[in-house]
């Protein structure tokens, strides 16, 4: 599920080769994550965020094994998130539990904090607080700005997300 520029989606479709990726969902009309997908050959669509029920519906119809959050940037119901228990994936880009939320780059950059980074983690109803999956570490330099930042956790991103994707049906997956 996408809502930006789809750079993570195009990662997983390229980077993650024993799993097919079925369709990309998205919120947003002109998001750059539908070029991707059209590119690459991908079923897309788009749902608004509040029709869960068509979304329960078409991820149920594909029979998907995992829903991974790739730059989704809306907040999901408790009635989509229990339909697909521990099957839900999202990355953000803080070392969770710090930052939950949006501005989290900028959190970090503001703070003072040496580091940042990246984590994987299952989807609950509580924001950006389900289990974490793996977190890769960002060191914040004094001369970084939120551009810098950010294309430094973007980068740890494309390197943590495709890793763990790949090894969903052995290591993370939770019984």
């Amino acid at each position: 599920m996408c809502s930006g520029n789809g750079t993570n989606f195009e990662n997983i479709v390229n980077n993650c080769p024993d799993h097919e990726v079925v369709l990309m969902v998205h919120n947003k009309r002109n998001c750059g994550a539908v070029e991707r997908a059209e590119k690459l050959g991908i079923s897309h669509v788009r749902i608004k965020s509040k029709q869960d029920d068509e979304r329960i519906d078409l991820f149920k119809a594909w029979r998907v094994d995992y829903i991974i959050l790739a730059g989704y940037m809306r907040i999901l119901s408790p009635k989509f998130i229990n339909a697909f228990p521990n099957k839900i994936i999202n990355i953000h880009p803080s070392l969770l539990p710090k930052y939950k939320g949006l501005n989290a780059v900028e959190q970090a950059l503001e703070s003072g904090d040496k580091t940042t980074g990246c984590t994987v983690h299952y989807v609950t109803e509580e924001l950006d607080s389900g289990t974490i999956i793996d977190q890769s570490v960002v060191p914040i330099c004094s001369d970084d700005d939120i551009e810098t930042l950010t294309h430094r956790v973007q980068q740890a991103e494309h390197r943590l997300l495709p890793l763990i994707v790949n090894n969903l049906e052995e290591s993370y997956a939770i019984k």
